[in-house]
Order: C-alpha cells, then structure tokens, then sequence
C-alpha cells in the first residue's frame, strides 16, 4: 500500500470517527526500531463497555484539533491515550479531552504511539479478562522505548510545524493518560531544543523509577494529576515525581483527589475530577504558558 493511500485510509477513519480537521504521519519512512512491522492497524467499540480502542498502531500519527480561530491562544498540548500499550483509548482520553482543551483556544494534537501486536479484535476485554495481568504488562515493556519515542517525535514535529499551525514554539506541552502518562512523563527527562516539552501533564500516569532519571536544571513544568483510590497505585507514583521536581525547585503542581479511581478521563462529575481542565487551564495562564481565556 502507497503511502498516499494509507494517509488517505487513516485520515478518512479519525475524520469520521472522531471529527478532528486533519490527521498527519510523525515519520515521513518507517519508523525506526519497527520497520518490518506489517499488520493492519484496526479501531471498534466492540467491547463491553463500549469504549472506542485503536489497537495494532504501525504508523504513529497526529490528529490535528484546532479551536476556532478567534479563540486561538497559541498554546498547544499533545494528547497521549492510555491502554496499557496493548490500545489507546482514542475518544476517552484523546477526542473527548481535545474537545475541551480547544474550547479554551488551546491548538491539540493527539498522538496514535506505536503499541504492542494483538491477534484479537477485543483488546479492552483482552485486559478485563486476562488471567495473568503480570504477563498481560509484560508484553508491553519491548514496545515501551518506541512509544516514548513517538512522544518526543510529536514534539519535534509540532514544534518545527509551530508556524504552520500558528502556535507559539515555547509553548508546547504533551498531556498522557495512564501508559500515555509514562510516555509524556519520559519525555520531562531526557530532551534536546526541539524535543524539550515546556509542560508536561501526567495524569493517573504508570510512572516506574525505570522511567525517572535526573531533573534536569530547565525541566519543563509539572502539572500531575491522580485519585487517591487508583486502582493501580499511580497516587505514588504521581507523588514520588512531584517530589522530584520539589526537590530540584521546578515549578510544579499536584492535584491527588480523594475519589475518582482510575480512567476518570475528562473527569466524573459524581467526584472532585470534575472540571479538573479548568483548573489546569488556571494553572497554564498562571505559569505563563497560555493567554487567559476569555468567556
């Protein structure tokens, strides 16, 4: 299949299926380190709880939000999905957060990260049901390196693209969801001028010591985000990164909610994770990283 074709394939199913304007590959060959990967990328809700899953990425993409033009502030975000790298959550903590963002005038681009080969149609009940949870994460850990990878070429991307969408290079943030968490949180670490995010928004993020080196002395700034009552006990993690950065003085805030479990997503309104972007987008205009919205 051309690459035409497939840009094409790819750009057709996001536009329908999530509404977004546009849909752009992150490497102009193949990606390095999955080069002879030849299976079909697939995307359903044929899960039990109905929850829209893009499985078997070969191709990592950005799909490009826009907000309205008179709204625009110049700040962008990419939005990394979580799903243990086995699926991304595309709708649940990649649309439906880019929606809200974009209402704040905020430029998203969220990011399909090369995952884990599946056999199944079903990977969202493929964890559910999964006897050995260890060896069901396990599979993941070949294909965490080139997921953070994907993160740090969306950032190099998007920045060097800043013009093209009119959006300010010193304001580009990346924001992850669980697994897209560590993806996000990785590229906090290790950075060159074009791969450096100038925030970064870990939320109820996997985050192991294996992924936290060194505070660097311009690490971008924190905004971390987890409920007390993760299933997973991702509060300690989120807790042992802020700590990292109290501790090398980078700005950072935290916010552990008492409820909220884990994949609250754009939040729950029966808890205090509602309306948690409009408290990040405060936190955004307080650091200087975006322009205050106005109503």
């Amino acid at each position: 299949m051309t690459k035409v074709v497939l840009f094409i394939i790819l750009f057709w199913t996001a536009s329908v299926v999530n509404g977004q304007s546009m849909e752009v590959q992150l490497y102009d060959d193949k990606p390095p380190g999955s080069e002879n990967w030849t299976w079909k990328e697939g995307i359903n809700n044929n899960n039990s709880m109905g929850v829209m899953t893009v499985y078997n990425v070969v191709h990592p993409t950005l799909a490009v939000f826009s907000p309205k033009p008179e709204t625009s502030n110049g700040t962008a975000v990419i939005v990394c999905p979580g799903g243990g790298f086995h699926f991304l959550a595309i709708d649940h903590e990649g649309a439906n957060i880019a929606k809200l963002l974009t209402k704040k005038g905020i430029t998203v681009f969220v990011l399909k990260y090369r995952l884990v080969h599946i056999l199944s149609d079903n990977p969202f009940d493929d964890m559910l049901n999964a006897d050995d949870k260890k060896a069901w994460d396990d599979e993941g850990l070949p294909i965490i390196p080139l997921a953070i990878a994907d993160g740090r070429q969306a950032l190099k991307y998007v920045r060097n693209n800043a013009a093209k969408y009119k959006i300010d290079p010193q304001r580009i943030g990346i924001m992850g969801f669980s697994a897209g968490g560590m993806v996000a949180a990785a590229t906090a670490f290790e950075f060159t001028s074009s791969t450096r995010p100038d925030f970064v928004v870990p939320v109820y993020a996997d985050l192991p010591e294996s992924i936290l080196g060194s505070v660097r002395e311009d690490a971008p700034s924190l905004y971390i985000l987890c409920a007390q009552d993760d299933e997973f006990g991702f509060a300690s993690h989120a807790i042992r990164m802020y700590n990292k950065w109290h501790a090398a003085s980078r700005p950072a805030e935290m916010h552990l909610f008492s409820k909220g479990g884990h994949g609250f997503g754009m939040g729950d309104p029966t808890n205090t994770t509602q309306n948690w972007i409009d408290r990040f987008s405060d936190w955004l205009v307080s650091q200087k990283l975006m322009m205050p919205v106005t109503e």
